[in-house]
């Protein structure tokens, strides 16, 4: 157990700078000099009622005044006073109005404090739904000056209770609005999302807002980078910046950077980052010099840290218990528990008592010194102590009595757990599981790991691999597959050190059949280096393959393209004197050509012939096919005319293959000859035979020689499949001919040979040509009645089919009707109706839909609809698409409903 505690950044109380400013400019004019990254979004409601009570009876009646009358409220909701009277306007109403008409009136007086306060409490009372309170303020208090104060001080106050859905609504709505939101709100966003992916797409809005940073913006950046890991990015902005002399970097900002590199082991570093805070003119506080002995601690240089934490004394900067800890922490990583003992003293010395860390650090030292028994006294003295243990501390003892095969002590621990109503987690489970394994308590692993299952704690790599181990040392290896398959079976990814474990325990039980059949399923995921490793194991235990197991791993080097190894392995096998056989050349052969290495795959066929190995027409119909495929048909007539040499008599693949290559290049005449061919060899044209030319003749408009070999395969009994059929289909409606494609749909049902989905698309689609929408739907609903489910690109072709003949209204109600049948759609579908919308002005609409698209899974499209909204240039519609974008952050958040 590794205890490596994370060094939180310094929080400061930011100093007021922005004093003077008018105090309708902007929240943060008078917001700024509240706390921001410090304020822990506690609120004290008694506080909040001083504050409500210190205003005087006259304001009371001010800001409740009665607006019944119109003439009340001046132009802009500047309240007159003479008109004012003491009758609230809305209190028999609804509350809620009431309050929010004092917030805009002391938004009115830049008495934003008493503001924020207010809406507090009213989220306290009456709830806190975003939706309704935007609902209120739209319906009531659209027009008044101080309205966008009150709206951004609304997305702050849920910032700054970390209700980040309902903060980013309230901006949405506020940009549908064209209402700015203030960088202080921004940055309270910025604060509680700072950990996540998403602060990036709200620093992009930022800078697009035009926006003017505060000192806490970049700030915030930096040290979500580093918690997040991402130090090169953090570094580089931070560089960046500093560069631009857009900000100037304060000592929090070392702070985050330098404990983000020690965390990641990187002190020199941090050592540069220190010196450059000299240059700026800071002094190391305590967390600069935690950072670094931490760090050091990592690093293994714990006298080092120690000499630092005397010079941080000498600094005048007292040690806490978190600097021990770290300390302490370091020393057991190193195994110096008698240091650990001196550091305990020291700690006291200085007027500190351990804490349920220190204690935890003390017990896995012990334990993993082999002194389970001291860890044991030490457990007790925490609780004498009055320390409840937490799962950290019983999950190092629970590994370190599995270690030493004490399971009743285990068992003890774990009532003890339950009695107290500690939950496991999954290292905890994955632990316990693990120590039964070693202790051959297979059945007992079984029974905990699915304990952990019921509770919805996913067993790991880790877990499963301790439950296959046990198995196969127990010989139980059929088992072990069984599990394996198993995991697979129910959908869990199964990586290769999980497969190495029971072929391992194939091998050593000696069946090879076992340990080749899992490598070939390796084979098949791509794994082909472990495959090598395996197969070098059953070599130093003096297990040999067979020819089943070397074609086996040919023919996975050769679906991987590794061409160059099957040839190896293919020559270690016949220095061997096992001879391959037809399926190991055939897979040579067919990934030289799946490669393009046509060429190369002659060249094999011909040193075949040259050893006199027997070649028989399947290896000469891939490599003719490979010619073909890379459009060298003339290399297929020359291998074809070798075949013919050679007495070999050819195939109706050969012949299809060379059809196929003719009409590819258009000479179809010569096609037609090789069909005639195939009766000269008395062999039997196939259905492939006849809709390979067919669909030749179709790529040149042909309609008569279609017909005309199509009466010819019907009058040798050959009958056309719904290939063929299509075929003909594709080729009338591309021509327009759709009513004759009709007829030869109607024709197949009665030959009762039932059209599939691509057959009726290809027809929907040329109706959509045709911009015919009723013909599209009456084949959607044929579709239906057949019991063929409609595909997506069939949805895509009736929506877009809807859109060009301008039926967007209608196009909207069939997606929506498809979404509550539990239709999945692709993006196509929701793009081409939102881009109607919109060239219809028509963004309001567009909104609701793009709700449904995002719900969809297709957060991904705000640019590819951006560009349909900006071509309108209107400010409703680029409003619209401010409210996609946040929506889309919403759901890339996790948090959007």
């Amino acid at each position: 157990m590794l205890f490596r505690r994370k060094i939180r950044s310094l929080r400061r109380i930011p100093c007021p700078c922005f004093a003077g400013k008018h105090p309708l400019s902007s929240v943060a004019a008078a917001d700024a000099a509240e706390e921001l990254v410090s304020d822990s979004g506690v609120w004290d409601p008694k506080s909040c009622s001083r504050e409500i009570l210190a205003l005087s009876n006259l304001e009371l009646a001010r800001y409740h005044s009665c607006l019944s009358n119109s003439s009340v409220v001046a132009e802009k909701g500047v309240l007159k006073q003479k008109e004012m009277v003491s009758c609230p306007r809305w209190s028999d109403q609804d509350p809620r109005l009431a309050r929010l008409e004092v917030c805009h009136a002391l938004a009115k007086e830049g008495r934003l404090k008493q503001m924020r306060k207010i809406l507090r409490q009213m989220l306290g009372d009456e709830g806190t739904s975003s939706s309704l309170l935007c609902e209120l303020l739209c319906s009531n208090f659209k027009d008044w000056d101080s309205n966008s104060i009150v709206w951004d001080m609304l997305a702050n106050v849920y910032a700054r209770l970390e209700m980040i859905h309902d903060a980013l609504f309230v901006l949405s709505k506020m940009a549908t609005l064209d209402m700015q939101a203030s960088i202080s709100t921004y940055d309270r966003l910025l604060f509680n999302l700072r950990y996540t992916e998403i602060a990036w797409n709200l620093y992009e809005e930022i800078k697009s807002s035009g926006v003017s940073y505060s000192e806490y913006t970049f700030k915030i950046l930096i040290d979500g980078l580093c918690k997040q890991g991402r130090l090169q990015h953090a570094i580089s902005f931070f560089q960046m910046k500093r560069g631009n002399k857009e900000f100037n970097p304060c000592i929090v900002t070392f702070n985050s950077l330098m404990a983000g590199v020690c965390n990641a082991g990187f002190v020199e570093i941090a050592r540069s980052l220190l010196s450059l805070s000299f240059k700026y003119g800071f002094l190391p506080d305590k967390y600069s010099y935690t950072a670094l002995i931490h760090g050091l601690c990592l690093a293994g240089d714990v006298d080092e840290a120690l000499e630092l934490s005397e010079y941080m004394q000498t600094d005048g900067i007292e040690l806490d218990v978190v600097t021990y800890n770290i300390l302490i922490n370091g020393y057991r990583l190193l195994g110096l528990m008698s240091e650990i003992w001196k550091l305990i003293r020291m700690m006291i010395q200085h007027g500190l008592q351990p804490d349920l860390v220190t204690y935890t650090i003390l017990i896995a030292g012990l334990c993993e010194g082999g002194n389970v028994d001291e860890g044991l006294k030490m457990r007790k003295e925490m609780l004498s102590r009055g320390f409840k243990l937490n799962i950290v501390t019983y999950s190092v003892l629970v590994n370190a009595l599995c270690r030493k095969g004490h399971i009743n002590e285990v068992e003890g621990l774990l009532r003890e757990m339950k009695e107290i109503g500690l939950d496991m987690d999954l290292v905890a489970y994955s632990i316990l599981i693990n120590g039964y394994c070693k202790l051959g308590e297979i059945e007992k692993a079984l029974q905990v790991c699915q304990t952990m299952c019921s509770k919805r704690i996913m067993a790991n790599s880790f877990t499963h691999g301790g439950i296959l181990s046990s198995l196969c040392k127990n010989g139980l290896v059929p088992e072990a597959n069984w599990y394996l398959e198993n995991l697979a079976a129910t959908g869990q990814t199964l990586n290769i050190i999980l497969y190495n474990i029971v072929i391992d325990g194939y091998v050593k039980i000696g069946d090879v059949e076992g340990a080749v059949t899992l490598y070939e399923q390796i084979i098949r995921k791509g794994h082909i280096n472990e495959v090598e490793g395996l197969l070098r194991e059953m070599k130093e235990i003096g297990l040999d393959m067979d020819l089943v197991a070397y074609s086996i791993l040919i023919n996975g080097y050769c679906k991987l393209g590794e061409i160059e190894k099957a040839l190896q392995v293919c020559q270690t096998m016949c220095s061997k004197r096992i001879m391959a056989n037809s399926f190991t050349h055939g897979g040579i052969l067919s990934s030289l050509c799946k490669n393009g290495l046509v060429p190369e795959a002659n060249w094999y066929l011909e040193n075949l012939a040259a050893t006199g190995q027997t070649l028989n027409i399947i290896l000469y119909n891939i490599v003719i096919d490979g010619y073909v495929k890379i459009g060298d048909v003339e290399g297929a007539v020359t291998l074809y005319e070798q075949i013919i040499r050679s007495n070999i008599t050819p195939s109706v693949v050969t012949y299809n293959s060379l059809i196929y290559g003719f009409c590819k290049i258009g000479e179809l005449n010569i096609a037609k000859s090789f069909l005639r061919k195939i009766e000269l060899h008395e062999l039997v044209p196939t259905v492939v035979t006849y809709t390979i030319l067919i669909n030749g003749f179709c790529g040149a408009g042909d309609t008569d020689s279609i017909l005309e070999h199509l009466d010819e395969m019907i009058g040798k009994s050959i009958m056309p499949n719904r290939i063929t059929y299509s075929v003909i289909i594709k080729v009338l409606c591309k021509q327009g001919r759709v009513r004759e494609a009709i007829d030869i749909l109607k024709n197949m049902e009665i030959m009762g040979i039932g059209a599939d989905e691509i057959t009726y698309n290809t027809l929907i689609q040329g109706f959509h040509e045709l911009r015919n929408v009723n013909m599209a739907f009456y084949l959607h609903d044929k579709m239906l009645q057949h019991s063929l489910m409609p595909t997506p690109i069939t949805y895509n072709l009736l929506i877009n089919a809807l859109c060009l003949n301008g039926e967007v209204d209608r196009a909207e109600r069939f997606l929506l009707s498809l979404l509550e049948r539990g239709v999945r759609l692709r993006k196509f579908a929701y793009t081409t109706i939102i881009k109607a919308q919109c060239a219809k002005a028509m963004p309001d609409r567009a909104i609701i839909l793009f709700d449904k698209m995002l719900e969809s899974g297709y957060e991904e499209l705000c640019l590819v609809i951006c560009s349909a909204i900006h071509k309108q240039n209107d400010r409703k519609s680029l409003a619209a698409f401010q409210a996609m974008v946040v929506k889309s952050c919403l759901i890339a958040l996790g948090i959007y409903e």
